[in-house]
């Protein structure tokens, strides 16, 4: 067994380079990556890494499990570098990726996309309550149908009703019809990636829970297929009523992004074009009182309304410009591209 310690990302400032990865024969590429984010689940490391190895040594492909530890406070690190070591499989490989702080889900599943070397990445939480058993349906699915993305569906859901799946149910139906994007289970981690995908998408916030908009934003073909769950044998739930808040905030922010993102002065030019309209038409109004009908518009309240829209609407258009401005530096400045190609046909 080969293993050795590196920095997760030498670019990647968010990192520090107190976060470690342990690799295990990393001669072999591996087929399929299993990212696990986790946050305080000693207790379910050790039966969900045997649950993981069973199932990913039957599929008799090389494999690598990435557990990203989104700074936990209890022995959660400790019980991963123990496990390290205890198996040893001729397909098997194994990272442990410490964060230096607790960011987030969504940080953490990003730096496990980063990290990835499968041409596959498999996705769940580290809970116990996504059922390994149900990752080689995904991939099959995946490939069957040529898709670039498969999401879990928790067709049987072991949760509580009020603080669990109530929120997640109305969170379902609202991110449907506000972006078009119409799936049954949003909040389901297990799912199933090609990595192109997968480390191409913009990864921060909360944003882990509308990741099937973001793969369709990129034009990426997504399916569902039904998975188990299961109630939760060990330690806490991480989730609550308190996310609700945040999923609207950030639902704003993604419908901002898949409609205006390339284009913010198609949004700011047309709010601001109107705001100028209007209040140029008010203080035309207010002139035509003063010289025409000779009153007194000094201390008039619409002089002030026509002005503050006159002045918003000025600003609203400059932002807009700014914006515009910014978009290009992103996509210039990275050699970033407003499109992605599928496939190229003929020579």
């Amino acid at each position: 067994m080969i293993s050795q310690t590196y920095p997760i990302s030498k670019g990647d400032k968010s990192l520090t380079d107190d976060a470690y990865g342990v690799i295990m024969r990393p001669d072999c590429h591996p087929k399929v990556s299993i990212v696990v984010p986790v946050y305080n689940e000693e207790e379910n490391m050790g039966p969900l890494f045997a649950e993981l190895v069973a199932v990913c040594d039957a599929m008799g492909d090389v494999y690598e499990l990435v557990f990203v530890d989104d700074g936990s406070s209890d022995g959660t690190v400790s019980r991963l570098k123990q496990l390290v070591g205890q198996h040893s499989s001729p397909l098997h490989q194994m990272r442990v990726v410490e964060l230096s702080r607790n960011y987030g889900q969504t940080a953490a599943m990003a730096a496990g996309f980063e990290l990835a070397r499968g041409d596959v990445l498999v996705t769940l939480d580290g809970d116990l309550q996504n059922d390994p058993q149900d990752i080689p349906l995904l991939i099959r699915h995946l490939h069957d149908n040529r898709l670039d993305m498969v999401v879990g569906w928790r067709q049987n859901r072991q949760d509580a009703a009020l603080t669990r799946k109530l929120p997640s149910w109305i969170a379902n139906r609202l991110i449907g019809a506000m972006t078009g994007v119409r799936f049954k289970d949003y909040g389901c981690s297990l799912k199933a990636y090609r990595r192109d995908m997968a480390q191409d998408l913009p990864m921060y916030g909360e944003l882990h829970r509308f990741i099937p908009v973001l793969v369709t934003m990129e034009g990426g073909r997504i399916g569902q297929v039904p998975v188990h769950h299961r109630a939760r044998r060990f330690g806490q739930s991480k989730y609550g009523l308190s996310r609700t808040f945040k999923v609207i905030l950030d639902l704003g922010m993604l419908l901002f992004m898949k409609k205006f993102f390339t284009r913010p002065l198609h949004l700011f030019g047309k709010v601001g074009g109107a705001t100028l309209l209007v209040g140029m038409g008010v203080l035309f109004w207010m002139l035509v009182e003063k010289l025409v009908f000779g009153q007194s518009i000094g201390s008039r309240p619409m002089l002030m309304l026509g002005i503050l829209l006159f002045f918003s609407g000025i600003q609203l258009i400059s932002t807009g410009l700014i914006a515009e401005l910014q978009i290009r530096t992103y996509f210039e400045s990275q050699k970033k591209r407003p499109y992605r190609v599928r496939s190229i046909v003929g020579t």
